[in-house]
């Protein structure tokens, strides 16, 4: 009897085990709807955390010179409430990126002054915190929204003339507070 419920017991923790949800492959709808292909991948590293780490980049060149060029990453752990991967979670979150900005008259958050008569290139990095919930959708998906608020210090070369690549007017640094993090995800589950 005792080797019959030792077997059981083996065999139920091994399931479990196979069953367990370890790691999420996910995209964020709003970054595609800015026309950026992300992908992001978390694995699970305790029973309420895990390791987020999301990527993204946008290398098209739109009509009228204008471009929105930029890569971005983004690693975060998150603390889950209830289980990883189910419900609400916190979060803390770096940021690091690169960019190439010119000719967009209405650039997002209003960061930038003179984007429609001047190119801004330059780096990125800053980090921030994050609130977010994850919808059971089936087996296999999840579907979550987050929001995380942070700094950014960015620094930069302003370039100006025909084309926008001509001379390089000056160099600076810049200082953001604000939305660092705005995400709702489909996820499909290991």
């Amino acid at each position: 009897m005792r080797k019959i419920l030792l077997i059981v017991l083996i065999l139920t923790a091994f399931s479990v085990k196979i069953n367990a949800q370890n790691v999420g492959l996910k995209t964020n709808l709003l970054y595609w709807a800015t026309t950026s292909p992300n992908l992001g991948l978390e694995i699970g590293m305790g029973e309420q955390t895990t390791l987020d780490i999301s990527a993204g980049f946008n290398p098209f060149k739109f009509s009228h010179s204008r471009q929105w060029k930029h890569w971005l990453v983004q690693p975060e752990f998150r603390y889950w409430t209830c289980e990883r991967f189910n419900g609400h979670f916190l979060a803390a979150h770096l940021i690091g990126g690169g960019y190439n900005l010119c000719n967009l008259s209405a650039f997002p958050f209003s960061i930038w002054e003179g984007l429609d008569d001047a190119r801004y290139k330059g780096h990125t990095f800053g980090g921030g915190i994050a609130y977010g919930y994850a919808w059971m959708l089936g087996k296999h998906w999840n579907l979550e929204a987050e929001v995380g608020v942070g700094y950014a210090h960015s620094w930069y070369d302003r370039y100006t003339g025909e084309d926008y690549n001509q001379k390089v007017v000056d160099s600076g640094n810049k200082n953001y507070w604000g939305i660092t993090k705005l995400a709702i995800s489909f996820v499909y589950l290991f």
